[in-house]
């Protein structure tokens, strides 16, 4: 199996030194988590949901995807429990406001979710999932979305940025874990 999970990958990718994260992808994978882009000190640090503040590590484990709570350091880790990461930009670093919309690569992430095939794909933000569906945020409900012929499951988690905490709730999270766990057993 292809494991994309190092900046060596990244030699064939046009712009590969603007990339901020690598991606998390190999085939099959159970989930796939897409955020708009990398935050600004997850793009220092080279880890994915690294600041002190976000919510994703301690949901992750809490809601029971995970059997315990990683940290941002280990998030290649995750690939060995079936997790894989991504972002709508590999080039942009920041909250969501910040990045360019030129820099959003909807055709590119849909190419790799054909290409790997994962069984789930979860959005940490309404704004990534409002990118990928092309409508406004007040337009994207929590949970799981109406299924999209050709794509797998999709999931629309509240965003775990320490930003966005007056719209933080676990639920989601939680409908994301009893999916996970029905579709492995």
């Amino acid at each position: 199996m292809e494991v994309i999970a190092s900046v060596a990958w990244m030699t064939d990718v046009p712009n590969a030194s603007l990339h901020r994260l690598p991606d998390q992808l190999r085939e099959n994978l159970r989930l796939v988590f897409v955020g708009t882009a990398a935050s600004t000190r997850s793009a220092e640090l080279g880890h994915y949901y690294a600041h002190p503040r976000n919510r994703f590590w301690r949901a992750l484990h809490e809601a029971g995807i995970t059997p315990r709570r990683y940290q941002p350091g280990e998030f290649a880790a995750l690939i060995d429990l079936g997790i894989g990461f991504t972002d709508l930009s590999k080039s942009g670093a920041g909250m969501d406001h910040q990045i360019a919309r030129e820099a959003i690569d909807v055709p590119g992430f849909r190419a790799k979710m054909e290409k790997y095939r994962p069984r789930t794909i979860a959005f940490t933000s309404k704004k990534a999932a409002s990118l990928f569906y092309g409508k406004p945020s007040s337009g994207i409900s929590l949970g799981r979305q109406t299924r999209d012929a050709g794509l797998p499951e999709i999931f629309v988690l509240p965003s775990p940025s320490g930003a966005a905490s007056g719209h933080w709730m676990i639920e989601p999270w939680r409908e994301l874990a009893t999916w996970i766990a029905a579709e492995v057993g």
